[in-house]
Order: structure tokens, then sequence, then C-alpha cells
């Protein structure tokens, strides 16, 4: 995990930790002095937490603000599958940061594990998927962008294919690498982690209003006071847009609802994440099994439907018939940041120097979170970014309200 030291040119240089897998904060007596040395973070998610988590690492006193309870929304409800659904149906810049945090979750779980005695049960399980459109240009996409996948028929498996990956072999494809971690054990990872390094957390401290001075935030009003940093950090989700409406340039990000049914089966039944023209089955080790997941634009309704559990179960019944003996054990709904192209805004704000936002990953905030963070102490603090910052940036028309509504594939 990365860390900022004092640097005799730029002042910071990241290091890795070769050897200690846990966090730790740098203080300001081996810092040369950050431009700030304080933050507000709007928002207990799974990016809000996490920025907090790197921010603190790097030296700056840190206070979390959440209108709930930390890690509840969608970030908790989400069902944690560590890629996009599927990769070559989306643009570069979604690729972009959805690859490298991939490539940082391993590193990211076994740290967020010992740091906080709390498995988030990350495992590359794989994923097959079903009856993909133009499977040649798929695999072609795939070759051309390092994703290893086969087709379905062709996979090496220890065991027969079953029935219902026989049915479907002649359009399917098999991605090995795909993993997934377990939303609500790394959000309490997550704050558990960032509690032990002295973050602070306030949680139902909603955010009301952002106060101003000159160009810059001087403080944010909640129904607990009023709170100061040097920085603000947006990280509110689907509620975002209407935090930031009253400033220019407000991204356009809007609730998108998702409901899943949890059923639980024999541990093994499933052995993989299964994807279906927009649905998907996602398999816990203890033998949950997610069915997911809907898109709807109701606004901030978080209730659940009949009509979407009826949906859900038919598609789990007719990819795996066994199913139709498990167990169903409840169903919820979760309210996704959309945003046009689903492309997140990552950055300051044009004209309010020490306001930043890190919001709008709609479907993929959990795999996208490491990325993230890496774009937000490049904007922050001036750290490297192996991420080119520029398609997140907060401007163009793109990312602004009354721009296009949010798309997904």
């Amino acid at each position: 995990m990365p860390m900022l030291r004092a640097d005799s040119k730029s002042g910071y240089e990241y290091l890795k930790h070769s050897r200690s897998r846990n966090f730790h904060v740098v203080t300001h007596s081996t810092l040369t002095r950050p431009p700030m040395s304080s933050c507000l973070i709007l928002g207990g998610g799974i990016n809000g937490l996490l920025c907090a988590l790197l921010l603190r690492q790097s030296g700056l006193e840190v206070r979390v603000l959440e209108r709930g309870a930390v890690g509840r929304e969608s970030s908790w409800a989400g069902a944690g599958i560590l890629s996009l659904l599927p990769p070559w149906d989306y643009g570069m810049e979604v690729n972009a940061l959805a690859q490298r945090g991939r490539a940082l979750w391993p590193e990211w779980a076994e740290r967020l594990r010992v740091a906080s005695g709390i498995d988030p049960e990350y495992r590359a399980c794989g994923m097959v998927l079903l009856e993909v459109a133009q499977r040649d240009s798929a695999l072609a996409w795939c070759m051309k962008h390092g994703e290893v996948a086969l087709p379905l028929a062709e996979f090496p498996h220890p065991r027969p294919l079953s029935r219902w990956e026989r049915g479907d072999s002649a359009q399917g494809l098999w991605l090995p690498n795909v993993a997934q971690a377990r939303n609500p054990r790394v959000m309490r990872a997550l704050r558990e982690a960032a509690l032990r390094v002295g973050v602070s957390i306030h949680e139902h401290t909603p955010a009301t209003r952002l106060l101003t001075l000159g160009a810059r935030v001087s403080g944010v009003e909640t129904p607990n006071g009023v709170f100061s940093a040097d920085s603000v950090v947006v990280t509110a989700g689907a509620w975002t847009g209407g935090l930031l409406a009253e400033f220019g340039d407000a991204p356009a990000i809007a609730p998108v609802r998702g409901q899943i049914m949890l059923l639980k089966a024999a541990p093994g039944l499933l052995p993989r994440i299964v994807y279906r023209r927009g649905h998907y089955l996602v398999p816990r080790a203890d033998g949950h099994i997610l069915a997911g997941s809907t898109l709807e634009e109701v606004g901030f309704d978080k209730t659940t439907t009949t009509r979407a559990r009826a949906e859900l179960l038919d598609f789990a019944h007719s990819v795996m018939p066994a199913l139709r003996q498990a167990e169903i054990v409840t169903q919820w709904a979760g309210l996704r940041p959309g945003s046009p192209g689903n492309v997140p805004t990552i950055g300051r704000h044009p004209e309010l120097e020490n306001l930043y936002v890190n919001s709008g990953h709609f479907r993929y905030g959990v795999t996208m979170a490491p990325a993230a963070g890496e774009v937000l102490l490049s904007a922050m603090l001036g750290a490297p970014c192996p991420v080119d910052p520029a398609p997140y940036a907060w401007t163009g028309q793109e990312n602004r309200l009354g721009g296009d509504a949010p798309q997904d594939s």
C-alpha cells in the first residue's frame, strides 16, 4: 500500500511497504508539511473510507461525516464482483480505473485482513458469461487488453461441465481471473482499519450545506454542528449531486436502484460467478448465493418489489434449476451513484480550491476504489498516479448536470 514521505524535490514520494502488511501513519515530523493538514470526507462508503485511510496514512487528520451508518448504502448492497460486466462493453476511461483497481485488490484485501482482523473474503473464483453477443469480438478485445478469456466449451475444469454450462457452451466465455470480495466484510474491515490509525468517524451526521468564504469551503453544516478542515472531499455516492447542486458544474450523479436476492444452498454448489444478459449469480464460500440485479431509475426509493423478486428468481432458476430448492434468505435494494457513461468524477472543483469529489462510480465503486483513491491523492497531494487522471476531472459538459442520463450495459 502506498505511503508518502518527504522528498527533497517534490516533497513526497510513493513508497511500498516491502515487509509490513499493516497500515501506518506518516507523522509531520517526518514529512515536509503538506499544503493541507486536515480533511473532512463527506460519505462513509467504500470510496470515502478508503480515501480516509490513504489520507490518514499520508499524515493528515481525517474526519468522516456519514449521513447514516458507515458502509450501509451501495457499498454494502452490491455483490462484490471485481470486474466490469462485461469489460468490452465499456469505454477505456471506465476500463482504466477498473483494471487498475483489480490489480490492487489482492494486496488491499490482505492488508485489510491484517490491519482489522476481518477477512474481506477476496477470492479469484472466475466468471462464466453465458449467451455472449458477438463472442469473437469479445475474445479479440480480451486478447488486445490482456484479459484472459476462453470459450466455455474449451476451458479446463476439474469436473464435467454442469448441464446449464454445457447447454450454452457455444456462446459462452470463461474469465478465470475475475475475483470477488464480500461487501459487508470489506466495509467492516475498512471501518476498523481506519479507526485503528486514528480516522474520526461521525455517523448519523449528514452534511446539509457547504459554507464558503471566497474561493474556499470554510465549513460543513450538519445537524450536529459545523465542521471545518483544510480540505473537503465529497464521497456521498448517490447523494453527491444534491449536496453540490448549489455550486456550478455539479457532477451529474443520480440514484439508480438495484435489487438483489440472497439464497442459501450447500457450499460448493456454485463454484464461480455466472453472468447472463445483465443478471448474475455470485457464490459465497459459506453457500450463500446472490442473485442480482435490477437497474431502476426511481429516485431515492429503496423499497424492494415483488416484480424484482420474480425477475431475479426466474433468472436464478433458469440458469441453475437446483436453486429452486435453495432457501430464500432475504431481498434488499441499494442506490448506485449513476453517472454519464459510467465515468466517475474525481478531482478538485474548478473554482473552490479546497473542494474535491470522488463519486459517480455507478456499479463499480468496489472494483474501482483502490484506483480512484490514487487519482484523488494525485489531485490533493501531487502523488504519482498510474492512471491518467484527466478523464475524471471536475470539468467537461459530459459530467455535468443536464448531460446525458446514466447509462449501463
